[in-house]
């Protein structure tokens, strides 16, 4: 059953989007707009936590921003492929989900699952369009549907931004969003091995991040994000 949204947010694991686009999410969700996720694994070679508690941490996460729906494809944590099966996976959530943005992981970063994770969906996201690769949900071939824009969130590598989104009205609800994921993240009563993330460092540099891009265009908190083509607009008054 196609479930329209307005967004669809593609990302390697449970968490990514959150730390990078959940700002800018929770405000297309407040102006009405609907938006879904889809997970493409369970993020079970993480160090802290486990795959079933990752999951619950999800969908807490999916309601504290108000999402329509949440997926998770149950891919291969760190060995998922640019490949057609992996490729018509994604080929058949964007036909059934038909949104008009797609958002996915950095084109480049630290850990390779995000720039692979990006690939695959920029194959997808192209791929979706064409009529004669078929893909099916519950037995009913799906129609072809391209959607309008692809934007690249950015995560742990610094990537100039082609575009910033105000997110100061939606700050608390995007580390609410963050906090939901308990087990990945800084709590001084852990008895799990400190990560990378889990750090209070790197909470101090979520926030940093977000200021820095505020400040570049006059505001309190931004979030960045890369294009995939040319972004047009009919009179230079809509990027005032």
């Amino acid at each position: 059953m196609i479930q329209k949204l307005d967004i669809l947010v593609l990302s390697a694991h449970p968490d990514d989007a959150e730390l990078c686009c959940s700002g800018t999410v929770a405000a297309m969700v407040a102006a009405g707009k609907k938006v879904g996720f889809v997970d493409f694994t369970q993020g079970e070679l993480g160090t802290r936590g486990t795959a079933e508690l990752r999951l619950q941490e999800a969908e807490a996460s999916a309601r504290v921003l108000g999402l329509s729906v949440r997926d998770n494809l149950g891919m291969r944590d760190g060995f998922f492929k640019v490949d057609e099966e992996h490729i018509l996976q994604l080929v058949a959530k964007i036909r059934q989900y038909q949104p008009d943005i797609v958002l996915a992981n950095a084109v480049d970063d630290r850990h390779p699952d995000h720039g692979r994770a990006a690939q695959l969906v920029k194959e997808a996201f192209f791929l979706s369009g064409l009529r004669r690769v078929e893909t099916r949900l519950e037995g009913t071939l799906q129609q072809e549907w391209r959607p309008r824009q692809l934007f690249h969130y950015i995560q742990s590598n610094y990537i100039q931004p082609d575009v910033v989104v105000d997110i100061t009205d939606h700050w608390e609800t995007k580390m609410a969003s963050i906090r939901a994921f308990g087990s990945q993240f800084h709590d001084p009563n852990s008895k799990e091995p400190e990560t990378f993330i889990s750090s209070d460092r790197f909470m101090k540099f979520i926030e940093s991040r977000a200021r820095e891009w505020g400040q570049s265009i006059g505001v309190t908190y931004g979030e960045g994000f890369t294009v995939s083509k040319q972004i047009g607009v009919k009179s230079l008054s809509d990027l005032l």
